[in-house]
């Protein structure tokens, strides 16, 4: 795409967002159209007009400069670029400095005087940013950046745009909410919030009182990565070098914690291990073991975390495993070295980058878990749920839960830089281009009967507490032992009455829908934007490129609490006003698993020869036909996995979301949360059983519509007779 196309193109939007569309939103939803063009829906160029929002007359302004030199088909790179970049910074400063309570910034008292409210942006203001991003584009592809691709240049600027605001402007929000008191600039209450009693009390060591939630935390998440870890290497280590049958069965249970929302396991360990739980009824009846609380705490919270990491830890150590070239091992044995010598000396050395992998998702994962020491934590408390209740708790104190929010971040920044020192900058290659037939060293007997005496234990517990997720909402009281079998949760959650057509009557059809409906428009957003982020950052060159990889990455070490935290403290006001929509949901989804899409993505990219990309060129393909001709067509497996894992992290988000969810746009396991709250476990129970059924049925299905790339040769046809 030429520079001069994309300009015109971008004008034209932006002069439709100027004079037609609604500059403001409109609080009372497409009621408020019907005064178009004048009263809320009015269009910037009639507020002008008026003199209601006379500091916007430089937009217009800069519009009309750019406006002659793209009309006459010329791309004057400067101008352009300059009049996009002018109108983008020029929108975006005076929605934050004039808000609904009028100046926002006091410091421009003596310019601006004292200006009306103004409400949030709209969609005309929406076209206008677009536009304005456009021209920027359109400017600096014809000033030769971006390879002169007008196309690569707009998506470059547009993604570092919308990374900006989704991503970075949160996070600067929870900074300033952090340093602020009321308003008030107070960089001292800042430091008196993070280093509060409550964050690094040790008076466990010395009285009955807890820890500081930053020590639990800590403590917490450190034992979930080494628990989940090792769990995870003795499954490998039976399925890769053990020679058990089990390893079919090992993978199945992997698909499990992806498709089973993460507080789940929590409600089954309270049937199986409660006060009046199945298992403390049979050690109460048969052993008289008092009943006791114990599962409320540290002890439940980590087992629950154990429980969906573990298979995790698995599935990274298992192809760790599996990819380490058996000739080193045979080597080591030829020279005369025992078993437990080569899995000590070769084998084990060699997933130190796994191993770190794998304890710092665990670490991660468990730094960010909100549902599981919500249901489980009792008098525990940890960062996320601390931040949660002072958020949604009778104090509502957003500096307090900023601040704690920031020690989150900060501990999970910790993480990745630890296991980055760890590694150090030592190579784990032992995979080339040479041949190799070897065969795995087989275990040593003593560390195969270790690791069978934790897998088979923990495979059965594992999949008892399964059991109860699946079998728990088809009973009346499996928590009690009243094993008879019912339909009153399902019809509670999901009754339909035929009225002349469906009646939708069950209390959880509301949170279905919008779930549903929000996962299935945020996953190909998700999907698609990943692709082109990982097309940019692997196929083209250009400065910042490692600068937006960053960006893109950043949301992974962003825990789900803080996200909500940052999203209602940025957009519950204006310029971007989002709190209490469905978009709101949209946008968060999107950019907490643009990762997953980014990552995907890179890897799949990988296996591609870049002289396909060249071929194209050659032919006179530019960088739109080539992604979409010959780049996409060989990313399906790519786009399955990011549409999928979207989807059902999407489905099973709770963490960042229930902040963001509104009496109006619900979502299924902030319902199931309220249910556990209330005591509803057989309602809670049967809700997440048909989530996981409708989880595993979509991801299937993506699979089975999108397909898989077919690289290799074709059938040859077959020869007529006489040819």
């Amino acid at each position: 795409m030429g520079a001069v196309p994309l300009g015109r193109a971008a004008l034209a939007l932006a002069a439709l967002g100027l004079l037609l569309a609604p500059w403001h939103g409109l609080e009372g939803g497409l009621a408020d159209l019907s005064a178009w063009p004048g009263g809320a829906a009015s269009p910037l160029i009639l507020l002008l007009a008026g003199g209601a929002r006379w500091w916007l007359w430089p937009v217009a302004a800069l519009l009309a400069l750019a406006a002659p030199p793209l009309l006459r088909g010329r791309a004057a790179g400067t101008l352009l670029a300059l009049c996009g970049f002018g109108i983008v910074a020029w929108v975006l400063l005076s929605g934050y400095a004039v808000g609904l309570r009028g100046l926002n910034w006091s410091w421009l008292a003596p310019v601006l005087g004292a200006p009306a409210p103004q409400p949030a942006l709209g969609w005309g203001a929406l076209m206008v940013l677009a536009g304005g991003i456009g021209l920027l584009s359109a400017g600096l592809a014809a000033r030769g950046s971006f390879g002169a691709d007008a196309f690569i240049a707009f998506l470059v600027t547009g993604g570092a745009f919308l990374l900006a605001v989704f991503v970075f402007a949160p996070l600067l929000t929870i900074l300033g909410a952090a340093i602020y008191d009321g308003d008030r600039f107070a960089p001292d209450a800042l430091a008196a919030r993070v280093t509060a009693p409550e964050a690094w009390s040790l008076a466990c060591l010395s009285t009955h009182q807890g820890c500081g939630v930053v020590w639990n935390t800590l403590l917490l998440a450190t034992l979930t990565g080494l628990l989940s870890t090792l769990l995870g290497l003795a499954f490998a280590l039976m399925a890769a070098r053990g020679g058990q049958r089990g390893g079919a069965l090992f993978r199945a249970m992997t698909i499990l914690p992806l498709i089973t929302p993460p507080f789940v396991v929590a409600m089954a360990l309270i049937v199986l291990f409660g006060r009046t739980g199945i298992v403390t009824g049979w050690l109460w009846t048969w052993f008289d073991i008092p009943r006791s609380r114990w599962i409320y705490g540290l002890p439940g919270v980590l087992l629950a975390q154990v429980l969906a990491q573990a298979p995790i830890a698995f599935m990274l150590l298992d192809g760790a495993l599996r990819a380490i070239s058996p000739s080193l091992e045979e080597a080591a044995s030829t020279m005369g070295a025992r078993r437990f010598k080569v899995f000590r000396s070769v084998t084990w050395p060699l997933l130190k980058p796994a191993l770190a992998a794998a304890f710092l998702l665990g670490f991660v994962e468990s730094l960010a878990d909100f549902g599981n020491p919500l249901v489980l934590g009792g008098d525990f408390d940890v960062l996320s749920t601390r931040i949660f209740f002072a958020i949604a708790g009778a104090r509502h104190d957003p500096g307090r839960a900023a601040a704690l929010a920031l020690l989150l971040l900060a501990l999970t920044f910790g993480a990745f830089a630890l296991q980055a020192w760890w590694l150090g900058r030592r190579r784990y290659t032992t995979v080339t281009g040479k041949g190799d037939s070897g065969v795995h060293a087989p275990l040593p007997k003593g560390l195969k009967l270790s690791c069978a005496l934790v897998v088979w234990p923990w495979m059965t517990f594992t999949l008892a507490v399964y059991g109860i997720i699946l079998v728990g909402g088809f009973v009346h009281d499996i928590g009690r032992g009243d094993l008879s079998f019912t339909w009153r949760h399902i019809l509670t959650a999901f009754e339909v009455e035929w009225q002349g057509g469906p009646a939708f009557r069950g209390s959880a059809w509301d949170s279905l829908f919008t779930t549903i409906g929000v996962a299935a428009l945020s996953a190909p957003l998700t999907a698609g934007l990943g692709i082109l982020m990982a097309w940019l950052i692997a196929r083209q060159s250009f400065t910042g490129r490692r600068t937006l990889e960053f960006m893109t990455m950043l949301s992974f070490a962003i825990p789900g609490t803080v996200v909500g935290v940052s999203y209602v403290m940025a957009f519950n006001v204006p310029p971007v006003e989002l709190t209490g929509t469905a978009l709101i949901l949209v946008i968060c989804f999107v950019f907490r698993n643009l990762p997953i899409g980014v990552r995907g993505g890179l890897a799949a990219l990988a296996q591609i020869d870049r002289s396909l990309d060249e071929a194209s060129a050659t032919m006179g393909g530019g960088a739109l036909a080539t992604l979409r001709r010959v780049v996409l067509p060989l990313l399906r497996p790519a786009i399955v996995t990011a549409l999928a894992f979207s989807f059902v992290h999407a489905m099973t988000a709770v963490s960042a979301v229930i902040f963001l969810v509104s009496a109006r746009h619900n979502l299924a396991t902030v319902y199931i949360v309220g249910r556990v709250e209330a005591g509803e476990m057989a309602l809670a129970i049967a809700y997440s059983t048909v989530l996981i059924v409708i989880m595993l049925a979509v991801v299937l299905a993506i699979e089975k519509l999108v397909g898989r790339a077919q690289i290799g040769r074709r059938p040859a046809a077959p020869m007529r007779a006489g040819a």
